[in-house]
């Protein structure tokens, strides 16, 4: 009789691993937003100019329901609708428990999209079929480059995310979903079309499902654009007309050689920060040529990828074509884009060279790109924490000075305008005064910009200039100001209407405010 002591053990088999697709996307989203909120905390307290023009335009949002960086004058020059609009959201949230607060809004705004950066990095590289780790990489190089936190406040960080989710929904083949992503993009700034465009005409199951694909943006995109069109006079930002043909304003350089520019102000954090783009640009190389020679060694990288790294160096050259001034967050979208491309086509290469040598290859890349990553974070880190200035920067005082001189400006005009003297961000924000410039007062943006642009512009230019303001009342006059603001460098002059500033960029200056006697 048998104990079953000394039976043969029953053969069990294990049971299959349960599969969580969410598990790895979950993990990096929550990283993600833990990283965002430390760095918010770094940069918060010197934001630039720009970054408050953003949120001026929130708070007008929020508080007034005007589409306005000073309050009772409507405005069209936010670059990134998008930007503003959840902005203005989530500052009227912040007004559940207090005056609202667009600043706090700012953080929470970049906790989630750095948050939806990491889910559809790692959702990607599932898809891919590569490990999490490189999506932490791909993640890392975009929100630790220099360039990146050094223009916080603006659509930065909107920009990889944007695209990021275009490329995903490209993987995948849903075409609808890509076109909702892309009318998203067009909102976060309208110049990703060409990231939109290119990614659509490259990516088979896109181009096959184009209804779809158009369905979906027009739904996201349309509506803004109409409302900006009509109510508002142009469905293009006025900043167009401002920015473009500037270069001379930057020391003469343009967006082509602003990276020497840069580089000749800080060598290594430029290589950092431009490092894995330029890396890229060799990898679509490799991508192309392995396309153009399938017979020789089988193509590692799907279309839709290859796509995301032609849209970056395309968008870097529609930019120099257009002779724009080389600000160094115009640079975020080709350095951003370029680098997430690097970093899976790196993995790529990785993956499908096992057990050859070029794997080798594959892993040097990887790791030069960790290493740039990590020069990127020494740069951020530096100067100290938290930042008094960022690391490129260029504005004329601190943002800490900015808001001195702004509530005293308030302070001592009151209701009376105030001619901007060329940074109008910090000071409207703080003045909360009607402080003038063409990217407050339309006024100026048709004496100024639109009626000798029309003068100028020949066929079909023109024609297309007059369309974008068909609905534009160009009996619009300038706000009459009666005080002049004035930046001058040095120490001013001292008295109540004086004020001694500095900048890590400019040194030592002043503002003086001046009455006018035709105000």
């Amino acid at each position: 009789m048998s104990t079953g002591l000394l039976n043969e053990p029953l053969e069990r088999s294990a049971p299959p691993p349960v599969p969580r697709p969410f598990r790895a996307p979950m993990i990096l989203a929550a990283s993600g937003a833990v990283v965002a909120a430390v760095l918010f905390w770094i940069v918060s307290g010197s934001l630039t100019d720009d970054a408050y023009i953003s949120l001026s335009a929130a708070r007008n949002l929020a508080v007034h329901g005007e589409w306005a960086i000073v309050h009772g004058l409507t405005a069209n020059t936010s670059t990134s609708p998008l930007n503003v609009l959840v902005l203005g959201a989530l500052t009227f949230l912040t007004r559940l428990w207090g005056p609202g607060d667009p600043l706090l809004a700012l953080g929470m705004l970049n906790v989630a999209v750095t948050a939806l950066l990491g889910w559809v990095l790692a959702r990607m590289c599932r898809r891919l079929g590569l490990g999490s780790g490189w999506a932490v990489l791909a993640g890392a190089l975009v929100v630790f480059n220099p360039f990146v936190l050094s223009a916080v406040g603006l659509e930065v960080l909107l920009i990889p995310a944007a695209v990021a989710v275009m490329v995903w929904f490209a993987l995948e083949g849903r075409a609808a979903r890509f076109g909702a992503a892309a009318g998203m993009a067009a909102l976060v700034r309208l110049d990703l079309l060409v990231f939109v465009v290119v990614i659509a005409a490259l990516s088979p199951v896109i181009r096959t499902q184009l209804r779809r694909a158009l369905a979906g943006f027009a739904a996201i995109a349309g509506p803004w654009y109409l409302f900006s069109w009509v109510v508002l006079g142009s469905a293009l930002p006025d900043t167009f007309l401002i920015k473009q043909g500037q270069a001379s304003d930057v020391g003469g350089y343009n967006y082509l050689t602003g990276p020497i520019m840069y580089f000749e102000s800080n060598p290594w954090r430029t290589v950092a920060a431009f490092g894995p783009a330029a890396l890229a640009l060799v990898l679509i190389l490799v991508a192309l040529a392995s396309y153009a020679r399938p017979w020789k060694r089988p193509v590692p990288v799907p279309v839709p990828l290859l796509a995301l790294g032609l849209s970056g160096a395309l968008y870097y050259v529609a930019y120099v074509v257009l002779d724009t001034v080389p600000y160094h967050w115009y640079y975020v979208a080709p350095a951003t884009t370029l680098a997430m491309f690097a970093v899976l086509a790196a993995g790529i290469h990785w993956s499908a060279a096992r057990d050859t040598p070029d794997r080798a290859v594959a892993g040097s890349l990887a790791g030069l790109l960790t290493v740039l990553g990590v020069g990127a974070v020494y740069y951020d880190v530096e100067s100290g924490l938290p930042w008094d200035a960022p690391p490129i920067f260029g504005n004329w005082a601190s943002a800490q000075d900015y808001e001195r001189v702004g509530r005293a400006v308030g302070t001592l005009v009151g209701e009376a305008p105030v001619r901007s003297p060329g940074e109008i961000g910090t000071l409207a924000y703080f003045c909360e005064c009607v402080i003038v410039d063409e990217f407050s007062d339309r006024g100026l943006v048709v004496e100024d910009r639109l009626v000798p642009r029309l003068a100028e512009a020949t066929e079909p230019a023109r024609t297309l200039l007059r369309g974008n303001y068909a609905f534009f009342d160009y009996r619009l006059a300038p706000v009459n100001p009666a005080f002049d603001l004035r930046y001058e460098e040095g120490r001013g002059p001292g008295g109540p209407m004086s004020w001694d500033v500095f900048s890590a960029a400019r040194g030592a200056g002043h503002f003086i405010l001046v009455p006018l006697t035709g105000g």
